[in-house]
């Protein structure tokens, strides 16, 4: 119930008045699918009705000589329209409002109340006119929250099948992959949309925007379209530009901030922006920006989820193909502008697209994390995935740096001084694996159908005259043609033509199982041989770590030796990277690059071969009292442990617990030493304020290697009283 406040005109004795305002939010919130979203706040969908009861003080409202009229205001913007008294259906196209026959009483009456289906985004002010032909009184009724309504056919971002709006709007649980293609990791993220605060900061959000304090009246008209919604949103939540959600950070020291791996979910962070007047929190990396891009837009309404590409290229120049530089010796050089990314986390949405036309309708990729600038700002998208696909490169925004995200070409070159000695064009690598949870599992959906033409048709045409794909990059990400690749500033020729006669010597390598820190790394290097003659050959292996979206840092493993071949013959060379080799530069889900070169010594041809891995954490164990179901308020026991499986003794072992909606802070047990089949545990109280998904974390590290050694993530479902 809310007390009113009101002004009036006119001589006003014989006229009702306005007692009390019942908002009905917890009918209103199982109507509208909006429950938990606000405490605040009246969360409604717009083009569907919701009912406001009137309660008047004295006598009835006379429907007969008293008219009721109903005002929203928006910014300087207003609309009034009259209540009627009728039984026939809202109309979805305007704003109206009825009272039922039977919904009228002595003392009060429910009005039912229509938003257009195209409706802005926004906390909306209501007004409340009771007029006659001469009087008028007015009361302020206060503020109601519109959002987008996946569920009606008239809303662009109508989804037709309950259990994907189930999923991309109502759920707040989601999984991120990372890692590479030969040993997927996965955690889970709690996106945190019933969270307190979160939609209130969302709307804050969007109050701050660079769009907003311009013009706040074009804002709110424009905020009816999700395709605009989404690129305001999607600058905002990277601070490059405006007053953003999160700063970026790929290396250096994080103890200014929270390094990007140990947030666990969306909530944290958007508060912590919010209640620092809008001070950007520190750090994030794409999976971070990513994540909390899909909370604001579910929390908006607008069906949304977090998807990884796999060996994506970050496409500088427009040329659709990646270079790398390795040595001799097969060390890979930071040389080229260009870079691939092990992986990549952007954001889908759906809506459609009438602005490009409805063949584009459906998801469209929306990427917060700066990279490049799409219309003067640090944000990619929408970029429908069916252009992706059908190379398409025309279609706004930014449809062909995404296309070279998943499809462009690695070209790999040996040099010594400024000449190469050898090439190899890789054509399949960039977009291997492109992944998002599935509906109702903890599986990925794999999504790379989505984007790929296996005939690459429109990658052909690009090749052959380069001028399509220039001219729309430019003109969609605003930027000026390079027409040069990296390689020629090295004096260093342009490619090869994919038309190169085949090499006489073939060189791969393969990494043997899936490494684990502790154990030792194998490595494969397969030589087959097509000439004609015995070979005496040079190999020289290197294994560097890398950032999962930078160039490696120094060889931390090499390897070299000679090697004879006969004509014809299929040669495989086994190699073992000990413990002792890596312990001090590796921890869990650190990623390596391992390149092997091999030298003709007779004709000073070289070869290469390159694969890039994560090396996987050993396990740590959470278990919650009575399983992995809660109820809200109530206090549960989690107890995590973890066993040295190491054939060593660890010293300064740590153990360290937390999570967000569960435990305040964090939580630390400490051993002297942990010898080979010893256990650290840790038993910590849990209690969650709010229902919906939350994430307990845990990480283990030790004194030889300070830096997380494994990391656990543990879904927990938290239920209503």
């Amino acid at each position: 119930m809310q007390q009113t406040q009101y002004t009036t005109c006119g001589s006003l004795d014989d006229l009702c008045r306005l007692k009390l305002v019942n908002y009905e939010i917890h009918d209103n919130n199982i109507a509208h699918e909006t429950e938990g979203l606000s405490n605040a706040h009246l969360v409604v969908r717009r083009g569907k009705p919701f009912k406001v009861t009137l309660m008047f003080d004295g006598r009835s409202w006379n429907p007969m000589s008293e008219i009721l009229i109903l005002e929203v205001l928006l910014g300087d913007m207003s609309e009034k329209f009259m209540v009627h008294c009728s039984d026939q259906l809202c109309d979805p196209q305007k704003w109206s409002a009825k009272v039922h026959r039977n919904d009228m009483h002595s003392e009060s009456a429910t009005i039912h109340i229509c938003s257009p289906v195209l409706a802005s985004v926004a906390l909306h002010d209501l007004i409340l006119h009771i007029e006659t032909n001469q009087v008028r009184r007015s009361y302020l009724m206060g503020t109601f929250v519109l959002i987008c309504n996946p569920w009606l056919k008239e809303d662009p971002v109508y989804m037709p099948f309950d259990d994907q709006i189930q999923e991309y709007i109502k759920s707040d649980y989601g999984l991120l992959y990372m890692g590479t293609p030969l040993n997927i990791s996965r955690r889970p993220w709690s996106f945190g949309q019933y969270e307190p605060g979160v939609l209130e900061a969302c709307l804050k959000l969007l109050q701050v925007s660079p769009n907003h304090q311009f013009d706040k009246n074009k804002d709110y008209s424009l905020r009816a379209n999700p395709v605009y919604l989404s690129r305001v949103i999607c600058a905002l939540v990277n601070s490059n530009d405006d007053l953003g959600i999160l700063t970026g950070k790929w290396q250096g020291s994080y103890a200014d901030g929270v390094k990007p791996t140990e947030w666990s979910g969306s909530a944290d962070i958007i508060n912590q922006w919010a209640s620092s007047n809008c001070k950007a929190v520190r750090y994030g990396q794409c999976w971070v920006f990513a994540s909390v891009l899909c909370t604001v837009m579910r929390v908006l309404g607008i069906p949304s989820r977090v998807v990884t590409v796999f060996n994506a290229a970050h496409d500088t120049d427009g040329t659709l193909k990646i270079e790398e530089y390795y040595s001799s010796k097969g060390e890979k050089l930071h040389i080229s502008k260009d870079s691939i990314w092990n992986f990549h986390v952007w954001v889908e949405c759906w809506m459609r697209r009438p602005d490009i036309g409805s063949g584009f309708d459906g998801w469209q990729v929306l990427d917060p994390t700066p990279q490049e600038k799409s219309g003067g700002t640090y944000r990619c998208g929408p970029c429908p995935v069916v252009a992706i696909k059908e190379g398409r490169l025309e279609a706004a925004y930014d449809t062909s740096f995404v296309y070279a995200s998943v499809d462009a070409d690695i070209v790999r070159m040996i040099v010594s001084g400024k000449a190469v000695m050898q090439r190899k064009e890789d054509t399949k690598t960039v977009g291997k694996l492109i992944y998002t949870k599935s509906i109702n599992s903890d599986t990925p959906e794999d999504l790379t159908p989505k984007y790929k033409d296996e005939r690459r048709s429109a990658m052909q045409m690009c090749r052959s005259s380069g001028s399509p794909y220039l001219q729309s990059y430019n003109t969609s990400r605003g930027g000026s043609a390079m027409l040069m690749c990296s390689s020629e500033a090295l004096s260093i020729p342009m490619c090869r033509s994919s038309e190169e006669p085949p090499e006489s010597l073939e060189v791969s390598i393969e990494i043997e199982g899936t490494p684990t820190v502790g154990e030792s790394i194998k490595l494969c290097v397969t030589v087959t041989d097509y000439s004609n003659r015995t070979r005496v050959l040079e190999e020289y292996l290197s294994a560097q770590l890398k950032e999962f979206n930078s160039s490696p840092q120094e060889s931390f493993w090499k390897e070299h030796k000679s090697v004879h071949i006969k004509a014809g013959e299929v040669l495989k060379l086994y190699h073992t990277i000990d413990p002792s080799d890596y312990e001090a530069f590796l921890a869990g889900d650190d990623i390596v690059n391992v390149a092997v070169v091999m030298n003709d010594t007779g004709t000073e041809e070289r070869f290469l071969a390159a694969e890039e891995f994560n090396i996987s954490s050993p396990k740590i164990t959470i278990e919650v009292e009575g399983g992995d179901s809660i109820h809200v308020r109530k206090t549960y026991t989690a107890t995590v442990f973890f066993i040295n499986t190491f054939a060593k003794t660890l010293n300064g072992a740590v153990l360290t617990v937390e999570g967000s909606g569960l435990i305040k802070g964090k939580q630390e047990a400490r051993m002297g030493s942990l010898q080979h089949g010893d256990k650290i545990q840790k038993q910590v109280s849990i209690e969650a304020s709010s229902p919906g998904t939350k994430v307990l974390m845990a990480t283990f590290s030790h004194s030889k290697c300070p830096n997380v050694v494994s990391r656990c993530f543990h879904k927990v479902s938290v239920k209503s009283d």
